[in-house]
Parts: structure tokens; sequence; C-alpha cells
């Protein structure tokens, strides 16, 4: 099979021929039909962040593809599923965070095209638990966006309680973004869009955002001022100084939620004005199986669009570049 191997950190990946994976028990062979690029695929191969894969490995973890062979004792699968294969690739299942519903934050999970293979391959072996079924109606081109992008934008607007008529900024109009601007609209948010590209904030006028701001531009912690202030900000974009402004943008009882993660990986918030204005600040790390199959849910029924642009898996390091330089309108999709 064909596979995208990350064989040194911060250097081109390898498109290498390597056998197909064998499912071990509790685990299905997918064959993928399609694979979304991830800034956390360029961190990962880059080794930016304090725990690092070991080499080699194949990155990727918006994977959608077909279920072909049952590994020893699956039962929740079926030859011919189409499944997802997310950042959460298997968990342990009994520990607190696993049994009270927040199973991303356990500590013994394994994190596909991470500490497991992922999807930039043709095969990909996954645990048969985490495997989400697509429900007909999304695309698999659609659906791989959507294991994660999709997922961690729901999930940061779910961890943010938006209510109805609040006021939320978007920081960052990517592959997150995008979805983020649509899932605070269904809500029953106002939507007020920030990124440095125009073409990004045009994007996020049609998608609903009610109002535009070029941080390129203007102070976006001003502009967003003269617009009422932010109930909340969804903090998307990797640069430790839009984190500040974010923090900045709140009003009194304002929620910051933080879910990119720049190579920096610190932010200065001043602590009195986090006290008296009653100001939280949420992690919110990508989204629940059952999260998951809600965002298919939504899909199907068309309340939401998935920008992207398909690309071959050969074109994997021109993709990770151009990512790098902004120069994609929201997601590229490995088609396989």
């Amino acid at each position: 099979m064909k596979a995208a191997v990350v064989t040194e950190f911060g250097q081109p990946l390898e498109l290498q021929d390597r056998p197909a994976p064998s499912p071990g028990p509790g685990q299905v062979l997918v064959r993928l039909e399609a694979s979304g690029l991830c800034h956390t695929d360029i961190h990962a191969a880059h080794g930016d962040w304090p725990v690092k894969p070991a080499l080699p490995f194949v990155p990727g973890h918006e994977g959608v593809g077909v279920v072909t062979e049952l590994g020893e004792g699956v039962t929740e699968r079926a030859i011919g599923d189409r499944v997802s294969i997310a950042w959460l690739g298997q968990a342990c299942g009994h520990c607190r965070y696993c049994i009270d519903g927040r199973e991303t934050l356990c500590e013994a999970q394994l994190n596909s095209g991470y500490s497991v293979d992922g999807a930039h391959a043709e095969y990909a072996a996954a645990d048969a638990r985490y495997a989400v079924r697509v429900p007909e109606g999304v695309s698999s081109f659609d659906a791989a966006p959507l294991s994660c992008a999709g997922v961690t934008a729901y999930k940061s607007v779910k961890v943010a309680h938006v209510q109805p008529a609040e006021t939320v900024a978007v920081f960052g109009i990517g592959g997150l973004g995008h979805l983020a601007v649509q899932y605070a609209r269904l809500v029953g948010a106002v939507v007020i869009a920030v990124d440095v590209e125009d073409e990004k904030l045009a994007l996020a006028t049609e998608l609903g955002a009610d109002h535009v701001v070029n941080a390129a531009e203007v102070d976006p912690v001003t502009a967003i001022a003269s617009l009422g202030g932010a109930d909340v900000s969804l903090a998307y974009a990797v640069a430790p100084r839009s984190f500040e402004q974010a923090f900045a943008s709140l009003n009194r009882g304002g929620r910051l939620v933080c879910v990119a993660l720049p190579a920096e990986g610190t932010m200065s918030i001043p602590i009195f004005d986090t006290v008296l204005k009653g100001i939280s600040i949420i992690g919110s790390i990508v989204g629940t199986r059952q999260d998951l199959a809600e965002v298919f849910a939504l899909h199907a029924r068309g309340r939401t669009r998935v920008i992207a642009e398909g690309r071959r898996l050969e074109q994997v390091n021109e993709a990770i570049d151009q990512v790098l330089r902004g120069a994609v309108p929201a997601r590229l999709v490995f088609e396989l």
C-alpha cells in the first residue's frame, strides 16, 4: 500500500510502499477513501510538542473508508461499514473520564497518526469500538474534515455553553473556524469572524458570520469592542498573540475557549482582569465518539458545509507547505 511516512522530524515525508497492516484482536482493517490534512499532522511531523511520536510513523486522523477485514472478536462493526478514523484511536474505557463521558481526557488513550499509525495511507488498522460509522448522506470527502476539524469546533462551542443571542468571536477562519461559525449560528449566536485574510473573511460571511474583522488591518480588540464585545471567544489561530486578543475582546462573564496548539505554547493573561471580570478560560480537546456522531448527523441533514480541496497523497509535502503558508481555503483532503 502507499503511505506517507515521517522518517525524521522536520524533514519532508516519504511516500513509501508498505505492506497493509493486519487487524489485531478488536480491530478492523479500513480501506481509506479520504484523509484530511490537519495542522496537528504538521506539528507531529515536525516534532513540535513535548511528547513526540516514535519514528517512523504514518500521520493522519481524519480518515474515512470502508471496513474490509475484521480482527478477532469484533462484533461492533461489519465488513462494508464506512467508518471514521479520528484522533481518539483508543481509550481505556474504565477510568473516571471514560465513564463520565470525557473519554478524550483518558490518560491511557492512543491517538491516530501520533501514537499509532494513522490514515495518510491506503489502509489503516483501527480499534473497532472507536471507528465511528459515517451515515448515508455524508460523503467520505466531507466526513474526513468533520472527523477532526468538525468535531473539534463543535465540541468547543459545546463547552463554551453558548446561549442564543450571545456574541461569539471566532479567531481564525480555517479548517476549524469555518465550521465553528456554522455551529455557533446553529445555537443562535451573533458571530464575529476574525482573520488576517480577506478571502477567509468573505468565506465566513458566506457561511453566516454577522460581522468580520481583519486583524491585519485593525486592532481586533477595539473592533470587537465597537460591536459590543464578545461573550465567547474561540481561539483557533496558531499564534499566541491571537489568544491574548481573544481574551481581551471578552465582556464581563465571558469565556475564552483555547483550541489551537501553537508550537510556542504560552500566552500571557492578566490575573486582575480575569478575576474582576469573572472570565473563564477553558481548554477544549477534540470530541468524543458521541460528539462525532452528532456532527455527522447535523451534516447529513444539511445544516453545515465543508469547504475543502482535494489532493493526491503524492502531493503531501506540497500540501503541508500550502497549509503553512495559509494558501488553502479551509481544509485539504487526500483522495485515496
